[in-house]
């Protein structure tokens, strides 16, 4: 499959749920070494996120830029929410359309360029989700039902950059 790219006109879709939903998340900074901001190698990056009823999340910012390799940074998660998304977009289409997926799993990566002045911005993310699905299947409707998920993802029609879709069906 070629590139999906993003879409710039919503879905008109009828919801028996509200039409607006809202999400909190709380970031707190951990890297206060006693000094603050003081200097620019003076803190660390660490932060974590809470949701509630939810197992916190222990981040940082990426290696390159000081931080912590070891936790999860904004970029990963960004790749990560897109790629969650679509999957479960996906998996709904599926079940709609008689597609029994039995395995599913992406390889997401994206692409981030860095700016002049210090700053930088995604330029693409690539899905690479493999499916493996029964042989009473159709797989070429399996294939096709990707570019569906992809204009559904709340996700993807929220991002500016290109996200591709380069996915692999397997049947059993």
């Amino acid at each position: 499959m070629g590139r999906i790219g993003t879409v710039q006109s919503p879905v008109s879709w009828s919801c028996p749920m509200s039409h607006t939903h809202h999400y909190t998340a709380t970031v707190i900074w951990t890297g206060n070494r006693g000094t603050g901001t003081s200097g620019y190698r003076e803190y660390d990056r660490q932060h974590r996120i809470t949701i509630p009823g939810k197992t916190d999340i222990r981040a940082s910012s990426d290696p390159v830029f000081r931080g912590d390799a070891s936790r999860h940074n904004p970029e990963e998660l960004l790749v990560a929410a897109l790629s969650s998304c679509h999957m479960l977009w996906y998996l709904h289409l599926c079940a709609e359309a008689g597609i029994r997926v039995t395995a599913y799993s992406d390889a997401a990566r994206g692409t981030m360029a860095l700016t002049p002045d210090g700053g930088g911005q995604f330029v693409e993310v690539i899905l690479h989700p493999q499916v493996l699905i029964t042989a009473d299947s159709d797989p070429e409707k399996a294939i096709t039902l990707h570019e569906q998920a992809h204009h559904l993802c709340f996700i993807a029609r929220s991002v500016r950059f290109p996200v591709r879709c380069v996915p692999g069906v397997r049947v059993e």
